[in-house]
């Protein structure tokens, strides 16, 4: 399982990459792991608000529905329309081609409350 040093993490495993201004939004690797092949997305539309820690998307593996929820307040710009179609993205490369959404973070320093990936290993006990 890899844990990327340059993200940041929630306890709610997404994971996010703050880059000009932009915060890309997927799931670990971890929460890709335990939800199993994951079989349909449900992603938020570009122009939606968001706040810190409410459900903003939906994913469904061959196990469990699960909610995905906003890393950071923001307006979403992007959704990630090829994993929308291609699911099997998510659990092969869950940081890279299996991200989920884009947003314009309302305070892009903000992703500096949430977790690094030493603290995120801890908190799955990893």
């Amino acid at each position: 399982m890899t844990f990327p040093a340059d993200l940041r993490y929630t306890t709610s495993h997404e994971w996010v990459r703050v880059e000009s201004g932009v915060a890309t939004v997927g799931i670990t690797d971890h929460a890709q792991a335990e939800l199993g092949d994951v079989v349909y997305l449900d992603l938020p539309k570009p122009g939606r608000a968001c706040t810190a820690g409410i459900a903003v998307a939906v994913i469904e593996s061959v196990k469990a529905a699960s909610d995905i929820y906003a890393p950071l307040s923001g307006e979403v710009i992007e959704s990630n329309k090829e994993a929308a179609e291609n699911t099997g993205l998510v659990n092969a490369d869950p940081y890279g081609a299996g991200w989920l959404f884009k947003m314009r973070p309302a305070d892009p320093t903000a992703i500096t409350s949430l977790l690094d990936a030493a603290a995120y290993q801890a908190h799955i006990g990893q």
